[in-house]
């Protein structure tokens, strides 16, 4: 959905929908009739509708007369409207589920008013107005449940359309694809050649699945395009909270705020700009060798450029209003995607991932930007590891995903939490590189003494206790000898 409120645009698309069909599923005209219920069935409808019929977008229109999509103008101004004391946008946005990003565009043509309601598409399940899913049938609102057939369709729609693959923008002209999206880039991130004409770039991004061709000549250009080379994400309306944000707070809690940055590329395009700005905003330890001093980054570079990818990569598009962020502390930095993890956080390193966007990650591989399938987590466990810093966490909260990595801290420092999240972390990593944890292992992990060796001990039975790891023999009685497995091994 491009925010594009120039007039001659406005114009345009007006044009362009009055000269649909008189019976049209994803469009209703009216004239000055604001019954504030009915527009908020009419959004459930248009929505859900266009779902059904593969539009990015739906429109409710005043000031064109229905039966001859002639412009006639209206006095009913929707930004203006309420319901009772309430402002309508709020009105509506409260009684949707889920709560579409719809939006009011007020304009002029021929010195005539026009209003509308810009509606996107319903993504993963029909919307509802106050707890009622609406359909269009024809140019009629109707209950959907009253119509199980296309109920059905919307509900395959909906399992069977990946998010890479919908319509991020519809019927724009291939000089407009070129304007929206970052195509140098994609033939540079590719080391391809750029085309000699425009042709034949917009059919390698077609090819690519980046845009799609329209009957009239036209294209679609889809998310997957979209959310990879956009050239600026705010032109997508729905896609422009999913623009990764980076935030500097002072102190260790969110009280206040130093800096913010807000990224606006697609993520293909931007990837290496964050990584870049994140590597100046964090700060660097001084380390003394034995000849001189070194500064060496505060977290390991690589575990960084895996987390942030895999916060991409695994996000759930289809929650709305919020995106991947990078949250920056004194002694942790939290890197955080919208949407429940496919599977179990204590699994992460051994298992391969489960993405819900295979597209995006297929292409993200394509480029570099993140590892083979499987292998970002071992390598951030393993970086943290060879830093020496507290083991990475990840959990799950209020629905979204989060991975932490701490500051350096001495074993001393370490509470008894940092300790066996440690030892389990490097039980599964030993355990997936075909070897197995021993006390010896775990003593180089930490950076412990050989004397003290029953520090360790004591940590590899609170993680015992704790039912994370367990003998790899159990028939052994050495304790000398004794190595150990994660619980699931």
């Amino acid at each position: 959905m491009i925010q594009n409120d120039n007039p001659v645009f406005l114009a345009g698309l007006l044009h362009e929908l009055c000269q649909l069909p008189k019976e049209t599923e994803w469009v209703e005209f009216k004239c000055d009739n604001a019954n504030t219920v009915e527009i908020g069935e009419y959004i459930s409808a248009l929505a859900n509708s266009a779902a059904l019929y593969g539009k990015a977008n739906a429109y409710l229109v005043w000031g064109v007369y229905d039966a001859t999509h002639d412009v006639i103008g209206t006095t009913f101004k929707p930004s203006q409207a309420k319901k009772g004391n309430e402002e309508l946008e709020n009105w509506l946005l409260y009684l949707l589920t889920p709560r579409i990003h719809f939006r009011f565009i007020e304009f002029e043509v021929n010195s005539k008013q026009i209003s509308m309601i810009e509606i996107p598409r319903a993504n993963h399940q029909p919307v509802q107005f106050k707890g009622i899913e609406y359909i269009r049938v024809g140019s009629y609102k109707k209950k959907l449940k009253d119509f199980q057939e296309k109920e059905r369709v919307l509900w395959r729609v909906f399992d069977t359309t990946p998010f890479e693959q919908q319509v991020a923008e519809e019927s724009v002209s291939g000089t407009d694809v070129l304007r929206l999206l970052d195509y140098p880039s994609y033939f540079r991130l590719l080391d391809v050649p750029l085309p000699e004409n425009r042709d034949a770039i917009l059919a390698r991004l077609s090819e690519d699945h980046m845009i799609q061709t329209r009957e009239c000549g036209q294209w679609d250009i889809l998310n997957l395009g979209a959310i990879l080379f956009a050239s600026d994400l705010s032109r997508f309306r729905h896609l422009e909270r999913k623009a990764l944000r980076v935030i500097e707070y002072d102190g260790d809690g969110r009280v206040r705020t130093k800096r913010e940055y807000q990224g606006h590329k697609g993520y293909a395009v931007g990837f290496e700009g964050i990584i870049g700005f994140l590597k100046d905003m964090l700060p660097e330890s001084e380390v003394i060798g034995e000849a001189f001093r070194k500064t060496i980054p505060m977290y390991p570079e690589l575990a960084i450029r895996e987390l942030v990818a895999n916060v991409i990569i695994h996000q759930d598009f289809t929650i709305t209003g919020t995106g991947p962020m990078v949250e920056i502390f004194d002694s942790r930095l939290e890197i955080t995607n919208p949407g429940q993890p496919l599977v179990d956080t204590m699994r992460f390193l051994d298992t391969p991932p489960q993405s819900r966007n295979e597209a995006l990650a297929s292409f993200l591989r394509r480029i570099g930007i993140c590892e083979e399938r499987g292998s970002g987590v071992d390598k951030v466990v393993f970086e943290t590891e060879f830093a020496q810093l507290p083991a990475p966490l990840f959990e799950v909260v209020g629905g979204h995903t989060r991975a932490v990595l701490f500051a350096h801290k001495t074993f001393a420092d370490m509470d008894k939490s940092d300790r066996v999240r440690a030892c389990y972390l490097h039980a599964c990593l030993q355990h997936v590189q075909r070897k197995q944890m021993t006390n010896t292992t775990l003593r180089k992990r930490f950076g412990i003494e050989k004397k003290n060796l029953a520090q360790v001990s004591r940590v590899i039975k609170d993680t015992i206790e704790a039912d994370l790891i367990h003998s790899y023999n159990p028939e052994s009685e050495s304790r000398r000898h004794a190595s150990y497995v994660p619980f699931w091994a």
